[in-house]
């Protein structure tokens, strides 16, 4: 992929773990429903309105309003952004309702914006937010003038926290209605979006945030406190006491956590290795469609992930791993990737392990080219994301060993394996090869108790199938059903979605196999002294024993049929009349 242009080092917004401290991939995330955050809306005051002279009368005391779920990133801003399609109003503030007011049960605090007796500025928000955040401020908002958005480009503001200027840009259609103030809080270092406008305008990339999620002395005041913690509020209190906070409030939403410590992430712009998706998303695409999906829903769920993914961080921080082999410039802080130094360190690796990166030295690491200038280059240290790790697993597996196929026939894995080993399979094998690792995908749901809730130790609600098998403690209630009631219970249900096994369940199934059993056990003992030389031709059956030969043989071409598309549920969960009949096909064939 290096050799073929898709890996590049870059400085982004990526997701990252204060409490790992390392950028985490979108597979490594888990999203909260229940977090809450301080949300806020402040006001930027306008220092240069437009060359279009439509803010002149309300100078120089008119502000922006933005709304923001991080505050601890407005030092780090750089822009507001507005959507050039939506109209905007200058609104003036009257009449404070209340001091304090409650919204849907969550607590509002008013800023000093509304709250002290200075005058109050003119603000500037989205005109069809107007009648919302009257009600939501507790203040009557009228509005004063109104034109798009296009008029505020190049307006000039006040930064609330530095006091340099900086400028209203057009952002994107991620900038609507549907909540804040139609204006949005441009922060490069740490936002997808805000970084791609930044680089549209060529805005800063700041980010003065350390690894452990805690400000950087490029935050002046705020240096040391944690921007998930003392840090945010400390923010908050700043623009209040330096009147430039309206409103403060929880706000309930859904926020990523690190699936590995559960504590919430940031984004923050570091210095990464990225694959470029969008060097080969088309043919991904395309080879999806000539990969049968079971359940067929998958390819739609895969295809919008692909669709709309960006660029693939594949570089970590951990202190363990697959190393990423790359050599640093230790004047410069180049990076050195040829293809000598891969294919050098390929053999290395081939023979004594990705660990020879860590223990052997670099001028033993470097290709015979570079050696007399070992001292210059120093080992890079980042290691692999995992699921780049596992999603290359293709390459060493069914890539190279004997007995196996390339495309491997399945892949088997659970639901949440679609943003997972699905994909970084796929995206690595289409870089690589131009085609798909697989020619089909199976995805399977999750066993859930008896009342569909997941399994945990703490709750005790596991079934141990080992215990299914072999009994618990207490055989009346935990009696041993042996391998093959389990066995029977996988193939009753349908496994593309969430499954539900219990105590009442395994003894119905208990029942059907003794019931299965004792017809397979009835049928043989009917056949036991049956001679094959004995056999009578087809048409000089009664018609009866014709009639049901073909019925067997509809019974076998549907069993195949359920066989050949994994459907292996459907042959039990057919017409009870059948189920006999395709009972005692599977265990003669």
């Amino acid at each position: 992929m290096v050799m073929r242009g898709y890996i590049y080092r870059g400085r982004k917004p990526v997701h990252w773990s204060p409490s790992s401290r390392t950028a985490l991939a979108e597979a490594e995330l888990e999203y909260s429903e229940n977090h809450v955050s301080k949300s806020i809306y402040a006001a930027f005051k306008i220092t240069s309105p437009s060359s279009s002279g439509l803010l002149d009368e309300f100078l120089p005391n008119v502000c922006l309003a933005i709304w923001t779920t991080t505050p601890w990133t407005i030092p780090a801003n750089a822009a507001v952004a507005v959507n050039p399609e939506l109209s905007y109003a200058v609104v003036e503030l009257q009449s404070v309702l209340e001091s304090e007011s409650t919204s849907g049960g969550k607590q509002q605090k008013l800023g000093s914006i509304l709250s002290s007796g200075i005058e109050k500025p003119f603000i500037i928000v989205a005109s069809d937010l107007v009648s919302v955040l009257e009600s939501k401020w507790g203040v009557k908002l009228v509005i004063r003038k109104s034109f798009p958005g296009s008029v505020l480009e190049h307006c000039r503001y006040l930064h609330p926290v530095n006091g340099n200027e900086c400028s209203v840009v057009i952002g994107g259609d991620y900038i609507t209605t549907e909540s804040g103030t139609g204006l949005v809080h441009t922060a490069p270092g740490h936002g997808q979006e805000d970084y791609l406008t930044g680089l549209k305008y060529g805005l800063p990339i700041v980010s003065p945030v350390d690894d452990e999620g805690n400000f950087t002395a490029e935050a002046g005041q705020f240096s040391g406190l944690s921007v998930l913690g003392a840090g945010n509020a400390a923010v908050v209190k700043y623009l209040d006491e330096h009147v430039s906070l309206i409103l403060e409030e929880p706000y309930k939403h859904k926020y990523p956590y690190d699936w590995r410590s559960k504590e919430p992430t940031i984004f923050r712009a570091t210095e990464q290795w990225f694959a470029s998706v969008d060097g080969f998303r088309d043919a991904a695409l395309d080879a999806i469609k000539r990969v049968t999906w079971v359940p067929s829903q998958g390819e739609n769920r895969i295809v919008n992930m692909i669709s709309g993914r960006s660029d693939w961080c594949i570089s970590r921080q951990r202190t363990w791993g697959v190393p990423i082999p790359v050599f640093y410039h230790v004047d410069t802080q180049e990076p050195l990737i040829t293809e000598e130094t891969i294919e050098h360190i390929k053999a290395i690796v081939s023979e004594k392990g990705s660990d020879a990166w860590w223990y052997m030295k670099t001028e033993e690491l470097l290709p015979d080219k570079y050696r007399d200038k070992a001292s210059e280059y120093r080992k890079g240290t980042d290691t692999m994301d995992v699921w780049f790790d596992s999603g290359s697993s293709w390459a060493a597996v069914s890539a190279k060993r004997d007995g196996l196929n390339f495309p491997a026939d399945v892949y088997l894995e659970g639901s949440d394996q679609h943003r997972g080993w699905f994909q970084s399979s796929l995206l690595t094998s289409i870089a690589t090869t131009g085609k798909a690792p697989y020619s089909s995908v199976i995805t399977h749901g999750f066993v859930l108790d008896k009342d569909g809730l997941k399994m945990s130790k703490s709750v005790g609600n596991v079934v141990d199938p080992e215990k299914v098998i072999l009994g618990g403690k207490d055989s009346k209630k935990e009696p041993p059903y042996g391998a093959d009631v389990l066995r029977l219970w996988v193939s009753s249900v349908d496994y593309t979605g969430d499954v539900l096994i219990g105590s009442e369940i395994l003894r119905q199934m208990s029942d059907m196999y003794r019931k299965l059993r004792g017809t397979m056990r009835f049928l043989l003992a009917n056949l036991h002294d049956w001679n094959p030389e004995n056999s009578v031709p087809y048409s000089d059956l009664p018609k009866i024993d014709q009639y049901a030969l073909f019925q067997l043989e509809n019974v076998v071409a549907s069993m195949k049929d359920s066989y050949d598309n994994y459907q292996f549920y459907k042959i039990y969960q057919s017409d009870p009349s059948e189920i006999r009949h395709r009972w005692f096909v599977q265990f003669l064939f």
